[in-house]
């Protein structure tokens, strides 16, 4: 391969080596090749012909201090996380960090590949537009006894819906889903629950008609579908979901009442639909995905996503 020489280059290979053999005088080579003599000097003194690398000497980021830097390394070396992962992680801790300026970083330190593991690549859910919802139903306690949880999420969207009962019957299932249907800016078609008496008539009520669930779906024109009987990982959006909200609540903190628990599951549910980046939605909140959603699909919407929240955010 032949050398690469910028425009304004007046020496290559052959001449530089020339320079550093000959014994002649710094002006008499200047004059012979037409070179100023500290550029003669200046090759003269060097043991080699190739050029010096540019820029500084210690290559570091101009965006993250030394202490940054290190808190980014340790995080990637500890959880060995994506990199989108890392990236909406320490955003909180470091403002002012990008995708680039990160991934630039873990390349300097050898870090811009996880190590491979092996098994076999997991399976995506298939792609629906917004409206279809996992929904189920999990237990929680606080000092004053039980209640029970139902939870929804948005396969599309991952937007979140959750609210405690004292007592989880047809009834209280079906409550939850006119809720559900009120809170969500956009139509929903699907629900999918699993066989439970909540959702479903079992094979023995045969005379009872149509199950209160079923008819609050026909009302809004809602396809209800089940999961197979023992297949609970087919609605494993929202157990995924029971399990981060069990994390962030009654398994981190004792409550000395329900009402201390149900305000802190709101809390905990704006904050995930609000300000929680997901990478399965490309760095945006469920409620950003939504409102992005609204721009391009709104005949999917009954209400504008902004007008639809109060509070800071509308």
């Amino acid at each position: 391969m032949g050398q690469v020489l910028h425009g304004s280059a007046k020496t290559t290979h052959a001449v530089r080596a020339a320079l550093q053999r000959s014994k002649a005088k710094v002006a008499q080579l200047a004059e012979r090749y037409d070179l100023n003599e500290k550029t003669v000097r200046k090759w003269r003194k060097r043991s080699s012909v190739e050029d010096l690398p540019m820029g500084p000497k210690t290559v570091r980021s101009t965006v993250l201090s030394p202490e940054e830097e290190a808190i980014c390394v340790a995080f990637r070396r500890h959880t060995l996380l994506a990199l989108d992962d890392c990236l909406y992680a320490l955003q909180a801790t470091v403002p002012r960090l990008t995708r680039s300026a990160l991934h630039r970083l873990f390349q300097r330190h050898g870090l811009s590949r996880l190590p491979e593991v092996k098994g076999e690549p997991r399976k995506r859910f298939a792609s629906y537009p917004l409206g279809y919802f996992h929904i189920d139903l999990t237990e929680v306690r606080t000092e004053e006894g039980k209640l029970r949880l139902f939870v929804a999420v948005d396969r599309t969207s991952k937007f979140a819906f959750a609210r405690l009962v004292e007592s989880a019957g047809k009834m209280e299932a079906a409550q939850f889903l006119r809720d559900l249907i009120e809170a969500v800016p956009y139509r929903i078609h699907i629900v999918l629950t699993d066989n439970g008496v909540q959702f479903t008539p079992r094979k023995q009520d045969i005379y009872d008609g149509d199950h209160i669930f079923d008819r609050v779906c026909d009302e809004h024109g809602i396809e209800h579908r089940l999961t197979k009987v023992n297949h609970p990982w087919t609605n494993g959006q929202v157990e995924r979901m029971n399990r981060t909200i069990k994390d962030a609540t009654v398994r981190r903190y004792h409550y000395a009442s329900h009402e201390q628990l149900r305000a802190h599951l709101a809390d905990f549910i704006n904050a995930y639909n609000y300000g929680k980046r997901l990478k399965a939605l490309r760095g945006l909140t469920p409620c950003e995905f939504v409102a992005k959603r609204w721009s391009d699909e709104p005949k999917r919407f009954r209400v504008d996503p902004a007008h639809h929240t109060t509070g800071p955010n509308t």
